[in-house]
């Protein structure tokens, strides 16, 4: 293995890498580098080619100026900062093999492109890498907790209303729900916390749902007529005037291609519930301990109503309206284990971490394309922990060519280097 030098013959000796830069910068933060002798710390740039840099307008931007050296594999100019200072290069080629290798990652589709070497995999390699992927998706949502925190002036009680209303939707409608909960002002509604009608009421009223032109005109008249809409608005009105309360666009919820049962109608009915029996408070999930505390603090149903309707006006067989053991597995994955997890950071409190990774891998594994599609490559999936694991793989690495980042692109990769090495 030939020794790392500079362009201008002075010797290389890379100390650490940095952290790898996914956003606007240069590639690599805080790197320290040798250089003839002496330590650099700074940013390195990696580019195919050394007029990369003048193509990117890097020598126009001053994030680029503490760039301590350039990594190219075709050195065909000097590269300068935006204050005219010369920047040491480093040529490195990429063997062809491995550059072979790495088209294949990032041009197949049908499987992800690493596929045929995960049978070759050690057991150690696989479950350390799921550990680490588990992890990434907890903090990764556990960042969109705290944004919503962020958005209700550091009221995690709001967070954790608007994080579980935003998984009541179960995708479709999720943007709609979550929309939904910054409207819903808790403090007012927590005066009439022991009137479940009441608080259908605003809820419903809140969501635009109790606007008479938003019933499809085929269920309008049977809907006035029945009267249970009519006297959700007349209550509506009063405590919408009593709160000063600026409802939703009704118009942003979503039917098409839903289930009955996914209707939004339905799921405020069951959001309903939850709060007058005070099961939706973040209190009330952190005193959780087990899988079957946690089910039962977000199982729900719904009023007698809407155990005939899916709408307003629109009558169904009877149902109870639970909450499907599906339905309520992903939102225990989605909702009660991520706030545990958010909540458990931001208290520093790490026994509500280690209680949300054992619950985690407690609960059914999620059955969905991307699982099935992971089985079919090789790779087991035990329970709900596996299933996140294999989600964040899928979304934030392959969907996104992130192959050098993945420990399975690497293995094969690092398998192609030492065929290479040994031909």
């Amino acid at each position: 293995m030939r020794e790392l030098t500079t362009t201008d013959g002075y010797a290389v000796e890379v100390i650490d890498p940095g952290l790898h830069n996914r956003h606007a910068g240069p590639d690599f933060f805080n790197a320290k580098v040798r250089i003839n002798g002496t330590l650099w710390v700074g940013n390195v740039e990696i580019h195919e080619k050394s007029t990369d840099w003048y193509a990117h307008g890097h020598h126009h931007d001053k994030a680029y100026n503490n760039v301590i050296l350039h990594v190219a594999e075709v050195i065909d100019t000097d590269v300068r900062t935006s204050e005219g200072e010369y920047i040491p290069q480093m040529q490195m080629t990429v063997p062809p093999q491995v550059k072979e290798h790495y088209e294949e990652l990032l041009s197949e589709d049908k499987y992800p492109p690493c596929h045929r070497i995960i049978p070759e995999l050690t057991r150690l390699t696989v479950h350390s890498w799921m550990c680490a992927l588990q992890t990434e998706r907890l903090e990764q949502k556990t960042e969109a907790i705290r944004e919503r925190v962020r958005q209700c002036e550091g009221s995690w009680e709001k967070g954790y209303f608007m994080t579980l209303a935003r998984n009541f939707g179960f995708g479709v409608n999720g943007d709609a729900f979550e929309l939904w909960a910054k409207v819903i002002p808790l403090e007012a509604v927590a005066h009439h916390r022991d009137d479940l009608f009441q608080i259908e009421a605003i809820f419903m009223g809140q969501a635009g749902l109790l606007e008479p032109d938003l019933i499809p005109e085929y269920y309008r008249e049977e809907a006035l007529q029945e009267g249970y809409f009519t006297k959700l608005r007349k209550e509506y009105l009063y405590l919408q005037h009593k709160f000063n309360l600026t409802p939703m666009d009704g118009t942003l919820w979503r039917f098409l291609r839903l289930r009955p049962q996914n209707f939004p109608h339905i799921r405020i009915a069951q959001l309903a519930t939850l709060y007058y029996e005070r099961r939706a408070g973040l209190s009330q999930l952190i005193a959780c301990e087990t899988i079957e505390q946690l089910s039962s603090c977000l199982t729900s149903y719904v009023t007698p109503y809407w155990e005939t309707h899916y709408t307003f006006g629109s009558t169904s067989c009877y149902t109870e309206k639970h909450l499907s053991p599906t339905s309520l597995n992903l939102l225990m994955i989605n909702t009660a284990i991520p706030m545990l997890f958010a909540y458990g950071r931001h208290l520093s409190k790490e026994t509500l971490c280690d209680r949300a990774f054992n619950l985690l891998e407690q609960l059914k594994a999620e059955n969905n394309y991307i699982t099935r599609m992971w089985k079919e490559c090789g790779l087991n999936v035990e329970n709900a922990g596996d299933s996140q694991a294999l989600i964040q793989l899928k979304k934030e690495y392959c969907d996104k060519k992130d192959c050098l980042r993945c420990r399975i692109g690497y293995a094969l990769i690092a398998k192609s280097v030492n065929v290479t090495h040994r031909e």
